[in-house]
Order: C-alpha cells, then sequence, then structure tokens
C-alpha cells in the first residue's frame, strides 16, 4: 500500500472492528512497513464514560492500548499483502507506562513503530500522546491467524 493518509471509510476496509471497539477515527500518515501514526478523537458521549469515572471521566487505559494496538494492526495489514481476509490477534503489552489521564475533548494521538517482524508476529512500540505530551507507552506484540 501506498504512503499517506486514510479516512474513516478506508480504515472501516482495512480492520475487522466496528463501532463501539473501533477506536482509529483516521490515520494521520502511514508508512509501511515501519511506521503509522492514527487519532482517536475522545468524546464525553463514549460509553464508557459513564462508569469510568462518573463525575470525573477518564478513558481506560486498557482502551488506549487497544487504540495503540488498532493502529499497529493498520501497519501490519497494509504491509501485508497476505493478510487480506486473515486475522492479526493482539498478543501481549510489556513495557506499558500510564503518563497522564486521557479526558472527554482530547485528541489523542498513536504513533506506532515496528520494532520486529516475521511473516506470522510482530513487535511494535506504541506511543499515544495529547497535546503533544505522552500519556501512555507501550511495547505491543501481535500475531496473524487463520
Amino acid at each position: 500500500m501506498a504512503e499517506g493518509e486514510l479516512d474513516l471509510v478506508e480504515i472501516l476496509k482495512i480492520l475487522p472492528h466496528r463501532y463501539p471497539v473501533l477506536l482509529v477515527d483516521r490515520v494521520l500518515e502511514v508508512k509501511p512497513p515501519d511506521r503509522v501514526k492514527a487519532l482517536k478523537n475522545v468524546t464525553f458521549n463514549e460509553a464508557f464514560f459513564q462508569g469510568h469515572f462518573p463525575g470525573q471521566p477518564v478513558m481506560p487505559g486498557v482502551l488506549i492500548i487497544e487504540a495503540m494496538a488498532q493502529t499497529g494492526g493498520i501497519l501490519a495489514y497494509t504491509s501485508h499483502p497476505e493478510a487480506d481476509g486473515r486475522l492479526f490477534y493482539f498478543m501481549g503489552m510489556d513495557k506499558v507506562k500510564f503518563r497522564r489521564p486521557v479526558v472527554p475533548g482530547d485528541q489523542l494521538i498513536m504513533e506506532v513503530e515496528v520494532l520486529h517482524r516475521s511473516s506470522r508476529a510482530w513487535k511494535m512500540r506504541g506511543k499515544s500522546f495529547v497535546d503533544g505530551k505522552l500519556a501512555v507507552q507501550a511495547e505491543l506484540t501481535a500475531a496473524l491467524v487463520q
């Protein structure tokens, strides 16, 4: 796939995720097979804010990690022609650090780069930023199955 931006329609052609689990709104830059940059607009009307936490809404950390994993999935799918019709499964996370809360109104910018890849497994480093400040970082592992 060529380098560039992807809108939501193009993302839906790549990822198997759908609402309410799709956590990537736009790809700002994809450079297969090495890196990708995407965004998630964090809005108050998302269901998880009803319970996390009433009166002081914070995006759950596991969902930020999932958003980074989906961003990495976009890179993997756009880099692997043989992945068409198959699934990448999120397999693990290491070196996770939560630096600051993500709240409604934030724009989460996720940057993912490949650390190692083989024909089936990918290890990536993800970082998520709000207003240019690091919010979350992690190393993510995914594998091509089916």
